[in-house]
């Protein structure tokens, strides 16, 4: 598949603060893509910019094809934007909202018609087509805004913080409805705070830092290319080992944060959980090490690291 999205060297001053730094990325057809990173990484800005809304200082933006700089609209015709605060005209049925902005885009009104009930359908508001848009749910107006996003039948859709004051329920719904719109060939691009979305969605992310590109892939490729930091637990059989365990750990290379996890004095069973700095095979070695020392190791075990782990170990909380 070709790239649908070919951002090269982007850069954006505000005053004295430069918000996007030197930014490239690809985005490849069909992709669900992420963007993280802490509060004024710049993941706004590069998405307005992407988006048409700000001119860049430097840098190109490539969309379909299309060079922003010359074909601003041909590209605005490819993308359905949502940005993190969106207004909605709360006077309107949700039929007359629809109805309104395929007007915009100069839909016809006999395709109009069979459009919105298609789009109603698909983000499960046909029950709801003749209620005002002020009365619904904060879940059920994002819900109208991607289907609003889709009334031009966009090639990549953009979403800024789309789960963004949503309770659990409604957040696992979109990111259902997000799932079900890429089956339908579309790529998706979006920013999210919560990392739990992005990782369960997201085919590849970038995290972004003080107006960089940090990191970009898959999960497990940035698990690997993050520091090789792992929490390791380890339990014993009786009190017996502990101390020559924890003397053992303290004087480890490798080792740190050991916590000591015994809750009973008397219990038949001890634990300790420390950070072990070190890939697989030096884990393995590690392990090889405890059964040397003829400790009564009955549980030994390696924590998965989840996208919140790499971000932490990733990211170092710059905001200049």
């Amino acid at each position: 598949m070709s790239p649908i999205v070919e951002i090269t060297g982007l850069s954006k001053t505000f005053s004295k603060r430069k918000a996007v730094d030197n930014v490239s990325l690809t985005i490849e057809q069909g992709e669900i893509f992420g963007l993280i990173g802490p509060n004024g990484a710049g993941k706004t800005t590069t998405m307005n910019m992407l988006v048409t809304l700000l001119t860049p200082d430097q840098g190109t933006i490539r969309v379909g094809g299309y060079l922003l700089s010359q074909s601003p609209r041909e590209i605005r015709r490819l993308i359905g934007f949502m940005p993190d605060s969106f207004g909605v005209y709360g006077n309107m049925t949700v039929s007359e909202y629809l109805d309104f902005f395929g007007a915009c885009y100069k839909i016809p009104p006999a395709q109009r018609k069979r459009l919105i009930t298609d789009l109603l359908e698909l983000v499960d508001l046909t029950h709801r087509q003749d209620d005002m848009v002020d009365k619904l749910s904060r879940g059920l107006k994002q819900r109208l805004a991607l289907a609003r996003v889709l009334i031009h039948d966009p090639e990549l859709l953009v979403l800024d913080e789309p789960a963004s004051g949503l309770d659990p329920r409604a957040r696992v719904e979109i990111r259902a409805l997000l799932q079900e719109i890429a089956s339908l060939g579309k790529t998706i691009l979006f920013s999210s705070h919560i990392l739990s979305d992005v990782s369960e969605l997201c085919s590849r992310l970038a995290i972004m830092e003080d107006g960089r590109i940090i990191t970009v892939g898959a999960l497990d490729q940035l698990d690997q290319a993050a520091a090789n930091r792992r929490q390791l637990n380890i339990k014993l059989l009786g009190q017996a080992g502990l101390q020559p365990l924890k003397e053992y750990l303290e004087n480890r290379p490798g080792v740190s944060n050991l916590r000591d996890q015994n809750g009973l004095a008397h219990s038949s069973r001890t634990s300790v959980e420390f950070e072990f700095q070190g890939d697989d095979q030096e884990i393995l070695h590690l392990l090889q090490e405890l059964i040397e020392q003829e400790l009564p190791v009955i549980h030994f075990s390696v924590q998965d690291r989840n996208l919140e782990d790499v971000f932490m170990s990733t990211t170092q909380g710059i905001v200049s």
